[in-house]
């Protein structure tokens, strides 16, 4: 075995797990082995710790390869906190390697000694602080196959002494993890089959789990006639013109999605754990397939619970011969409530209130330059749910957001992984002015390593997802407005592309811009600087349009309020007895 310091050696096992890239801010003697493999893994220097361990967390939920980030003693571990909770919570493969003090310097409250081992304890599944060098090198590949096997984050603590004492180096052995092959029981297909053709108003609820299973969805959609209600992380798995494609439900969702989960009598969930089941007020029959054991019946109580892959199983359910039907008056309904939700968002996008663009002008003017393969990352607030609404998406585009944690400076960090995961796509985040304010920095870090990211920013200054959240109880929205920069003149100083957006003018020049921008291939982040209305998006996680069900005053003051009129927008029930009759 050759000797090298345990720094090195440590790289050399990422590197045998191709691992080309870590993220981080060089410190301690850590950086040693970095510098001296640094043809082996680069070294991402992002400018704040917490941007490098989101975009960790963000590289592994669009690649599945894990993401790894480091940091220093004390306050740059500390940095890490938020990018790891992130990765636990969307059960994302992440590493996280920081220093330690000197074993000597430990519990004698010298400067940024702290217990990191104490503190970052609850937070991964795998969690070691080493005591001798040599357990370096083995420590780094035990944390990465349980980081793999298990889905979550591993973390490593090396005392800052350690890293450079030499050590022989190891020749390691990469045993991917096996994902467990769930075996499709026939007669659990036949029964989901039976459950879907004796139910009159079924839909079909996927997640993240059907990530590899995009064509099976519709297809099994079609031969069912089930309209499909993707979970907002999902939302890039089912294409958006997909005729039977209701959107997410929720508050970051859809009119159609919302009513057909309130009208469904079967609901089949398909690699998805949506935790707002118990809310529903219908308790219809749920059908859960899902990978995972765990997942089975947990959010709510279920007629068949089936643990499976989504790919294998769907595939199974398309080879079940069952007599064709025509449409239902719900699917037809459901089909015609999507083409009304979508002139509604033709209207917003038209709309101009106080003059001002509206966030779904700026994205639908965006997508004539959006490409087919293009990868977006979304920070969390309204701008989530614009984006979720208005951002095309054929099967081919891939997304990334903070589903369970909702950090904000998300969409900055997921455009710097995205670029460096995928060079030859197209990387597009969108944010709102608070969450880019918090990691603004970091667009030194595309600048830097040339990350031709177009970042979207929609401003109206102030918070306005949680102004929407205390508005509704009557609550104050003292202390969530706020001043903002020029942003496309920050971007100027850092040296990206700014462009300042204020009308159909100035949106339609940024728009050529950026056009002209994709096509030449600049390596040059952009900064769209939108200036919209402080106008909320529609709630639609509770709306009031059923007469039947929610009384015909309550449904003419909501109309009313939301501007919702009954003949533009009928509600499902009303559809279903136009289709029936």
């Amino acid at each position: 075995m050759v000797k090298m310091k345990a720094s090195q050696a440590l790289v050399q096992v990422l590197a045998n797990w191709q691992i080309d890239h870590v993220y981080g801010i060089p410190a301690d003697s850590l950086i040693d082995g970095f510098a001296a493999e640094r043809d082996q893994v680069r070294y991402i220097q992002v400018r704040h710790e917490e941007v490098g361990a989101l975009a960790a967390a963000a590289e592994a939920k669009l690649t599945g390869k894990i993401g790894v980030a480091l940091a220093s003693v004390g306050p740059g571990a500390l940095h890490l906190l938020y990018g790891l909770c992130d990765a636990k919570m969307d059960h994302a493969p992440m590493l996280v390697i920081m220093s330690n003090v000197a074993t000597s310097m430990m519990n004698t409250h010298y400067l940024q000694d702290m217990n990191e081992d104490e503190l970052f304890a609850g937070l991964d599944t795998y969690h070691v602080q080493v005591s001798d060098a040599k357990q370096i090198p083995t420590t780094i590949q035990e944390a990465i196959q349980v980081a793999y096997e298990t889905q979550m984050p591993s973390v490593v603590i090396i005392p800052d002494d350690l890293a450079n004492h030499e050590i022989e180096s190891p020749t390691l052995p990469v045993v991917q993890p096996q994902t467990p092959v769930c075996e499709v029981h026939g007669q659990d297909v036949l029964t989901t089959a039976s459950l879907i053709q004796a139910a009159q108003r079924p839909v079909m609820l996927v997640g993240t789990g059907v990530r590899h299973a995009q064509a099976e969805v519709v297809a099994v959609s079609e031969k069912y006639g089930l309209p499909v209600i993707p979970t907002a992380p999902a939302v890039g798995y089912v294409p958006s013109q997909f005729k039977n494609n209701l959107g997410p439900a929720g508050r970051i969702g859809t009119q159609p999605a919302h009513e057909a989960l309130k009208m469904a009598d079967l609901i089949v969930m398909v690699g998805s754990n949506y935790p707002f089941l118990r809310f529903l007020p219908n308790q219809p029959k749920v059908v859960q397939i899902d990978r995972s054991a765990s997942a089975l019946g947990v959010q709510s109580a279920v007629t068949q619970a089936v643990q499976a892959d989504a790919k294998k199983f769907l595939d199974q359910l398309l080879n079940v011969t069952i007599d064709e039907q025509p449409a239902t008056p719900f699917l037809l309904a459901c089909q015609q409530s999507r083409r009304n939700w979508h002139h509604y968002l033709d209207q917003q996008a038209n709309d101009r209130p106080n003059g001002l663009l509206t966030a779904e002008a700026v994205l639908q003017a965006l997508q004539p330059v959006l490409k087919s393969d293009a990868v977006y990352g979304l920070d969390i607030g309204n701008n989530t749910i614009w984006s979720v609404r208005n951002l095309p998406f054929s099967g081919q585009q891939a997304m990334t957001m903070s589903a369970w944690l909702g950090a904000m400076g998300y969409g900055m960090a997921a455009g710097i992984a995205a670029q460096v995961s995928f060079p030859d796509r197209q990387v597009v985040t969108v944010s709102g002015d608070g969450g880019f304010s918090m990691v603004v920095q970091d667009l030194l870090t595309q600048v830097q390593y040339q990350l031709p990211v177009l970042n979207v920013v929609l401003e109206n200054g102030g918070y306005g997802f949680i102004r929407q959240e205390k508005a509704k109880t009557g609550q104050t929205d003292y202390a969530l407005t706020f001043k903002n920069a020029n942003w496309a003149g920050v971007a100027e100083n850092m040296g990206a592309i700014g462009l300042r957006v204020t009308d159909d003018a100035s949106l339609a020049s940024a728009i050529a811009v950026i056009a002209e921008h994709f096509k030449q291939g600049v390596k040059i982040p952009i900064v769209l600087d939108a200036i919209i209305s402080d106008q909320s998006p529609l709630d639609t996680s509770e709306m009031l349009l059923d007469e039947q069900r929610d009384g015909v005053q309550a449904v003419a003051d909501y109309r009313k309020a939301n501007h919702l009129p009954a003949d533009q927008y009928p509600s499902l029930r009303t559809l279903m007895n136009q289709f029936t009759n």
